[in-house]
């Protein structure tokens, strides 16, 4: 057992500097723009500093782990045929799935990579707090700040490292800690449903890759829910301010840069024509919009008084005047029927 903890502790010792180089140096701004620095809210706002300079620092991650999951996407049908046709060999199956991956440049795991990196993080932010609340610093967090870090309440009356289950007598604890349980679970529910239902084509809604997206709709919620009744209140903030990170990260992409053949990708190209940038949809609506021909009279081109819409710049031109023809000295003498000053 105490080997196991020297390696936790040896794998935690980076991270510990990390996190409280962060947090201190967030809590010195708040500091200097005129927060009680023994305040709660001060310590608050410097998790919530600590998490959204975590999440800047993991958007590569983010970005691929799209790119993999859009790839995993638009070859499904590819792998549902390979499972009609080597469905009897397992092996064989496997060697063409994996294949199949290499030549799309797409990796199954790359979907959890955010979360498998945020969970040491997220660990060493739990055991900093723990910590800090018997006075014992990390990394760069002083004893003595650790202290005051660990005895800090929100609002004067909530202390950060509370939990839901250990409110030590403060009812205030157990309602905010249900609220930010909720919220946490609440918002990991939405990005995965928001994933599921905007950004995954009709052919990849079925299948065993959306049995597994299916099951992570329900089951991560419920981790995260069960979990959360056991973080302090500080781990509950840093937890719920990345899930609204990562929602909000993802609702732009979905809707900026959505997979082809999805619903986010039609309602784009939808905006886009809206805005002029698709072209006319029809006909009819590259008539719309158009200026209209009216003649010297302020009426239609028909004479009826309405006004046409044109055609072409063609039709915009001044009509060209009609050139008489050429006559002979004898036809203009004789005022035949083709002159024009002649008669019927």
């Amino acid at each position: 057992m105490g080997t196991l903890s020297d390696i936790g502790s040896f794998i935690l010792a980076p991270l510990y500097y990390v996190i409280s180089l962060v947090l201190v140096g967030w809590h010195e701004l708040w500091t200097l723009v005129g927060f009680d620095p023994e305040g709660g809210m001060s310590w608050v706002l410097s998790i919530i500093g600590l998490t959204l300079v975590i999440r800047a620092a993991l958007i590569p991650l983010f970005v691929k782990q799209i790119k993999s999951s859009r790839n995993m996407q638009l070859i499904q049908p590819k792998v549902k045929e390979l499972q009609k046709k080597y469905g009897h060999d397992r092996e064989r199956l496997a060697q063409e799935t994996m294949k199949l991956y290499k030549e799309s440049g797409t990796n199954p795991f790359a979907s959890c990579l955010p979360i498998l990196l945020q969970m040491p993080i997220f660990l060493a932010l739990f055991r900093l707090i723990d910590h800090a609340s018997d006075g014992d610093g990390r990394g760069i967090l002083s004893d003595e700040r650790a202290q005051a870090f660990g005895a800090s309440k929100i609002f004067g009356v909530i202390p950060i490292k509370d939990t839901l289950l250990r409110p030590e007598g403060h009812v205030s604890v157990q309602v905010l800690a249900l609220v930010l349980v909720l919220a946490m679970t609440a918002t990991t529910f939405l990005t995965q449903r928001q994933l599921m239902s905007k950004n995954m084509p009709a052919d990849a809604l079925s299948g065993q890759y959306a049995q597994q997206q299916k099951m992570l709709l329900y089951v991560l919620p419920v981790v995260f829910a069960v979990g959360g009744i056991a973080f302090p209140i500080g781990v509950l903030l840093y937890w719920t301010t990345s899930n609204l990170w990562t929602m909000g990260q993802q609702f732009y992409v979905i809707r900026n840069n959505p997979a082809p053949g999805t619903p986010a990708f039609a309602a784009k190209e939808k905006r886009d024509r809206e805005k002029g940038k698709g072209g006319p949809a029809s006909p009819e609506d590259g008539d719309s919009g158009r200026g209209v021909r009216l003649d010297k009279n302020g009426g239609g081109g028909s004479g009826s008084g309405a006004a046409t819409p044109t055609t072409s710049a063609a039709d915009r031109r001044p009509a060209q005047r009609q050139q008489p023809k050429k006559q002979t000295r004898q036809q203009r003498r004789s005022g035949c029927a083709g002159g024009p000053g002649g008669q019927r």
